[in-house]
């Protein structure tokens, strides 16, 4: 068949003569959020050619003989969401501390091929997998892009770096004969020296880009929920690596002067970031830092320590002062002029809410519109992905969804998802 299309271009419209036997797939949205702008539009066609977007057009086109039609008319149509902070190898629970010496390798991968298809259905197509054991996330990856296993295009940072004795080390909380000494191929560094190694390593491993600790955090079981746990000098030596190999450097900091160690070592988000002050605000905006806040694991943690027995007695102190904090710390970064992108720590709460995190970021003052874009453009930025995701846009890869009424007037209709296309390939409808 023959058919003429216009394709959406950046300012204008160019015709597009579509082959004999080509069939493509017509979306009529009601109402449909781009990202690309603070607008919502109502009753476009998005037409999606393999993976791709091809064309967005005002109206709703009559596909011809052959094409594929998915009735929207009645949802709000966006661009798949983006979640920079996950860990599908875990969901803490009573019994989290004790599985380390009971489960293996493919427990936990297992695990993560559940969660990580719980997460695609919630709409979420994209995320940053930060830190993680026995190569689980880059085995997932793997998995998913082949086709055997349902879930989001994963970026995967790996086992996370961390000092001796630091948030991320394995063996914190362990006996003395259990703990032996682990060093860079196990995350853990003393000294730029190791610290460079570690991030080979992370490369020899198929890592995406580096996770490190830069200050004490409230699930390990270990004292201190906020002190720098990085100096300097190994700062600069795994930023300066990671650039070498084209790798992005997440963060995760609660304290205010591990944060700003590291933002001055030119780290590219901030996760967490519960005692940020104006201070370090004003360093994030001047060096371009994103922050990438988790309230929802401040809000499950901060829940769970009121439970006897369900935190270990060095973490449940941590959980209960810190995880209050983090929507308050957003507010304030927010209004201060942060660069924000959405992200859950899922994992710590349970996979498959993140949509909650939209909740507690409107709440404390975030307008919805910008909250559904720090889940998609700022996201795709934050990745240096936007020429491909991020955006329902001509040209860019086939991630969207759909939810029923309009999440500009209820936030909540975004744990309602009822339709989701990732890289062209429908998974719910």
């Amino acid at each position: 068949m023959n058919k003429t299309l216009s394709v959406l271009s950046l300012a204008c419209l160019t015709a597009l003569t579509l082959p004999q036997g080509y069939a493509a797939t017509y979306i009529h949205a009601g109402k449909l959020i781009t990202a690309e702008t603070n607008q919502m539009l109502s009753e476009q066609t998005i037409i999606v050619d393999g993976n791709k977007i091809i064309a967005i057009e005002g109206g709703y086109k009559t596909p011809a003989a052959g094409d594929t039609l998915i009735d929207l008319r009645q949802h709000t149509v966006l661009p798949g969401l983006m979640d920079m902070h996950t860990h599908f190898s875990s969901q803490i629970s009573a019994t989290s501390y004790g599985e380390g010496q009971r489960l293996n390798e493919a427990d936990y991968a297992l695990r993560g091929a559940v969660f990580a298809e719980k997460t695609l259905m919630a709409g979420f197509t994209t995320v940053r997998e930060l830190g993680d054991s026995h190569h689980v996330s880059v085995a997932l990856r793997k998995a998913i892009a082949q086709g055997f296993v349902k879930g989001p295009r994963i970026y995967a940072a790996g086992k996370s770096l961390a000092t001796t004795g630091g948030h991320a080390d394995p063996t914190n909380g362990l006996a003395y004969l259990l703990q032996g000494d682990p060093g860079p191929k196990e995350g853990v560094i003393n000294g730029p020296d190791e610290a460079r190694k570690a991030v080979r390593q992370r490369y020899k491993d198929g890592a995406d880009l580096i996770k490190i600790t830069a200050t004490g955090g409230v699930l390990s079981v270990a004292k201190s929920g906020m002190n720098p746990q990085f100096t300097d000098d190994e700062l600069a030596a795994i930023v300066s690596t990671a650039r070498d190999y084209g790798f992005k450097v997440a963060v995760h900091a609660h304290g205010k002067e591990g944060m700003q160690r590291a933002i001055k070592a030119g780290v590219d988000s901030i996760e967490h970031g519960t005692f940020m002050d104006k201070e370090t605000m004003a360093l994030m905006k001047k060096y371009g830092t994103y922050y990438v806040p988790t309230i929802s694991a401040g809000k499950w943690v901060q829940q769970k320590a009121e439970i006897d027995g369900f935190f270990p007695d060095l973490v449940r102190p941590k959980a209960a002062s810190i995880g209050p904090l983090i929507q308050q710390t957003f507010s304030e970064a927010y209004k201060a002029g942060v660069k924000i992108a959405f992200g859950t720590d899922a994992g710590v709460g349970a996979h498959g809410d993140n949509w909650l995190e939209f909740v507690y970021m409107t709440e404390a003052g975030m307008p919805a519109m910008a909250a559904i874009q720090s889940a998609t453009i700022e996201g795709a930025r934050l990745l240096g992905m936007e020429q491909e995701l991020g955006s329902i846009k001509a040209g860019k890869l086939a991630d969207i969804i759909a939810v029923p009424g309009n999440p500009l007037d209820d936030i909540k209709t975004l744990g309602q998802v009822s339709f989701v296309m990732k890289d062209g390939q429908i998974y719910k409808q």
